[in-house]
């Protein structure tokens, strides 16, 4: 193969590679006509070398060959719009800029750098070490065992070793286009720069691209190519200043979660709560518009195609005024799954005071709560005394005028969610509790696991101090003064919601089929889309229950790991759903 003079490879400079000429110049200089495309295993995927693929077909095809959990690149693509003409759901253009060094414009650094050397990656050690590396900085591992050997035209990784510590803190991978593809060009490439985020030495990752420069300098290799995204403003300005030149080339990568930035852009930047946010955020990955109508109050428009869909978080356009008034007026609610023959509490309106004594005459045990409420404000449960239940109704008053007594029922709270009348997620719900530590009162303990909770939930969740916590301590025997003993768990509050301190275990794996069933007929009853609705069970595998109530805008963020999201946008939007 003759070798690529100076004179040619200023003719070259700026030109896009392509199988034409990559063809052309292989019969020039009298080598080898490429049969086969070339695919290099890099160990986190391939590098397809767009110019030797004959067609944009064949080239498409093969991106499609990705497999899972890698991440393929075909890199020197002269012509990307037929590429993504045959595949446009499939595959995107990489909003990366490519750049070339042609080693007749490299100068060698004026000042020494100390503290690291630089070495090839040879043991397991030091592909543990590099992954270690690769994880901090948000890139994919390399599987050492998929990569192809140097010898057929694979890459080599070098590693910057601190001296003092021996930790690798910088690593590099360059590939040699002659030995990868009988490049009659002559050149090389750069890829996966990384440098340990925590790394005190100067200069590391200027003097990885300087070795491999050198390096393939030695080699008699003409030009050094690499890629950078086109906003990565302080990588581009080290590049250009070693003299890197942008090449008029591109790449394509497939639609998947791995380059999921890349092909979305940025989402919206409003400060959504976690219950909207969890939505926005599923939409906008599946390049449906978002358009934000007021964060604060959780309100955003979907716009996909000709389709919009006005959300109040998980309250949708798709949820009737009907079945919103069902959900949200209890003694409706009440009435609706009654009458679909669902278990369910006695339940009466607040009347005088010999009315309310005889209910609870009757009862013995009962809960009292605001007709129309949420995130369980003015609910107080187990009330055996006239005395409480009175108190109960005038701080119920506080939510709504009308207010309701139900029969008490013991249990565990179980929030069953159900999207498009199938069960996605569910979970039991226990109340606030401390731990005693033996010093602190459990008002400071009550104080300490709120922050946490609003921390964990932004804002969403802690624990009141209020009337009924203060009832639930003193029916436990304590206040807000006394001292746990150390490692003793307490409730302080009798309701499991997760707006007053409450916790979700996910059960959505053992629910019992009855209890499934019960929460579809429910979700048919109230003619809903999306619902929660909350029971009242001995355990989530028995079929025992008693329905408490329905809420039409359930948080979807309270059920990781179910795909509550995936599942709600489905709803919204089925032809959104990725092809199986």
């Amino acid at each position: 193969m003759k070798p690529s003079t100076v004179h040619n490879q200023r003719l070259l400079r700026g030109q896009a590679p392509s199988y034409e000429r990559l063809q052309a110049r292989l019969a020039e200089d009298g080598s080898e006509l490429g049969a086969d495309p070339i695919a290099v295993h890099c160990g986190w995927g391939r590098l397809l070398i767009g110019h030797t693929f004959p067609d944009p077909a064949s080239l498409a095809r093969e991106l499609l060959n990705e497999q899972s959990g890698e991440r393929d690149i075909a890199l020197y693509v002269a012509a990307p719009q037929q590429v993504l003409g045959l595949e446009p759901a499939q595959l995107f253009l990489d909003p990366s800029d490519t750049l070339r060094l042609w080693f007749s414009d490299y100068r060698q650094a004026t000042r020494v750098f100390r503290g690291f050397r630089i070495r090839r990656a040879q043991s397991d050690a030091d592909w543990q070490a590099i992954n270690q590396l690769y994880l901090a900085r948000g890139m994919l591992p390399i599987d050492p065992q998929r990569l192809t050997p140097r010898h057929a035209g694979g890459p080599v990784y070098w590693l910057a070793e601190d001296d003092d510590s021996g930790a690798v803190i910088g690593s590099v991978m360059g590939l040699n286009h002659q030995k990868a593809f009988n490049d009659p060009e002559n050149g090389s490439s750069l890829w996966c720069l990384a440098v340990d985020p925590q790394c005190s030495r100067p200069g590391v990752g200027e003097v990885l691209v300087r070795h491999l420069i050198e390096h393939f300098m030695s080699r008699g290799l003409s030009y050094l190519d690499l890629s950078v995204l086109h906003d990565n403003r302080l990588a581009k300005n080290l590049y250009a200043k070693l003299g890197f030149r942008n090449l008029s080339t591109f790449a394509i990568k497939r639609k998947n979660g791995i380059n999921q930035p890349l092909f979305l852009g940025p989402g919206p930047e409003a400060p959504f709560n976690p219950y909207a946010r969890i939505i926005v955020e599923e939409a906008h990955r599946r390049g449906i518009e978002v358009q934000v109508d007021d964060a604060e109050a959780g309100l955003f428009t979907l716009v996909h195609g000709s389709r919009r869909v006005r959300c109040r978080e998980s309250l949708s356009d798709l949820t009737s005024a009907i079945s919103m008034t069902l959900c949200q007026d209890k003694s409706l609610t009440h009435k609706v799954l009654k009458s679909a023959g669902l278990n369910l509490p006695a339940q009466q309106r607040v009347g005088n005071a010999d009315d309310n004594l005889a209910f609870l005459d009757e009862h013995e045990r009962v809960v009292v709560k605001p007709l129309d409420g949420e995130q369980g404000q003015g609910v107080a449960v187990d009330l055996r005394t006239i005395e409480d239940v009175q108190s109960a109704i005038e701080t119920a008053r506080q939510f709504d005028s009308r207010v309701l007594l139900e029969s008490f029922h013991e249990g565990l709270d179980l929030r069953v969610l159900v999207i498009g009348f199938e069960v996605v997620a569910a979970a039991i719900r226990r109340p606030a509790e401390v731990i005693g530590d033996g010093q602190h009162s459990i008002g400071a303990l009550i104080e300490a696991q709120s922050r946490r909770r609003q921390a964990a939930t932004g804002g969403e969740s802690k624990i009141p101090m209020d009337a009924e916590t203060e009832r639930t301590l003193s029916a436990a025997g304590f206040d807000y003064d006394s001292v746990l003993p150390a490692g003793k768990h307490l409730f302080v509050r009798r309701t499991a919601n997760l707006h007053t301190g409450g916790v979700l275990e996910d059960v959505t794996g053992i629910l019992h089929p009855t209890l499934a069933d019960a929460a579809v007929r429910a979700a048919r009853a109230l003619d809903i889309p999306m619902v929660g609705l909350d029971l009242l069970v001995p355990a989530a595998d028995q079929p025992e229950y008693v329905f408490i109530e329905a809420n039409e805008r359930a948080g979807l963020a309270n059920h990781e790991p179910q795909p509550t999201a995936e599942r709600f946008v489905d709803l919204l939007f089925p032809h959104s759903q990725a092809v199986a």
